[in-house]
């Protein structure tokens, strides 16, 4: 059986993209069969595994949307990007842009994504979904396709702020669209341990939400490696495999296969 894992925060700059690659890669270090799939128009996920020019492929998530909206046959095999450090990547671009805008006469505009994974689902275990910075239509479709959402969250101010917003959009997601999509946690990133601020932060979203959401006991540290692997092309396990995140990722991985997500209440949660 296998499970979608979307990864999502309206926030840019949180370490979303990171997170969804060393957790995918991590993953399948642990003998798991992946595919990573970037919802996102940046691109982000697709250049931080070595697609160098996303805007130019051939084939990219929006094409095999447009061929679901068209009734066209889907083939999950193509445009698939097989990473050396053994996942599978269907790219995004900047094309998802423009689907999101003709999405709106749609029918079922929220669960074309749907279509495309559940047929994915048959060949791999784990599906990361990397969303978009924003609360937009490709995000709506990820939770309405997914199993289960990690919130990656910067100890910062407002980042924290944002949450709120986030959690109530996968209720209204859950409620509407897809009765089975639990939050899996929500994961500390981007921890500076020399300052009080960082400490502070990571204390109020215990103190707010760990009653009622899983908050990871894993907190990713700040490192400037993690910055730099989106130009590597490769996860932290290969770039920078004894930095502190790279060990705090392995971590966060052991956490997440021993899936001790609790069960959310929407009622306390929002």
């Amino acid at each position: 059986m296998s499970k979608v894992i979307a990864v999502a925060n309206q926030k840019g700059g949180v370490g979303k993209t990171v997170t969804s690659v060393n957790l995918g890669i991590g993953l399948a270090r642990e003998g798991h069969k992946i595919l990573m799939i970037d919802a996102d128009p940046q691109g982000s996920m697709s250049i931080s595994l070595g697609c160098d020019e996303p805007d130019r492929l051939d084939f990219s998530l929006a094409t095999a949307l447009v061929n679901i909206i068209n009734d066209e046959p889907v083939d999950v095999s193509q445009g698939i990007i097989h990473h050396p450090e053994g996942v599978d990547l269907m790219p995004g671009n900047i094309e998802l842009s423009s689907l999101e805008i003709s999405m709106t006469g749609v029918i079922s505009r929220e669960t074309i994504l749907r279509e495309y994974v559940d047929k994915a689902r048959e060949a791999y275990e784990y599906i990361i979904i990397d969303c978009m910075p924003s609360l937009g239509m490709m995000t709506i479709n990820a939770l309405a396709c997914a199993d289960s959402v990690i919130i990656p969250c910067q100890a910062a101010y407002l980042p924290v702020k944002g949450l709120q917003q986030l959690i109530k959009t996968i209720g209204r997601v859950k409620r509407q669209l897809n009765p089975k999509l639990e939050i899996e946690g929500i994961l500390i990133t981007m921890v500076d341990n020399r300052t009080n601020y960082a400490k502070d932060i990571a204390a109020q979203i215990y103190e707010a939400y760990s009653s009622s959401i899983n908050v990871f006991e894993t907190e990713i540290p700040l490192s400037v490696r993690a910055a730099e692997i989106s130009a590597s092309g490769s996860s932290l396990y290969v770039y920078d495999p004894k930095g502190k995140a790279a060990f705090a990722y392995t971590s966060f991985i052991k956490e997440v296969l021993n899936d001790g997500t609790k069960s959310w209440s929407e009622s306390k949660a929002i």
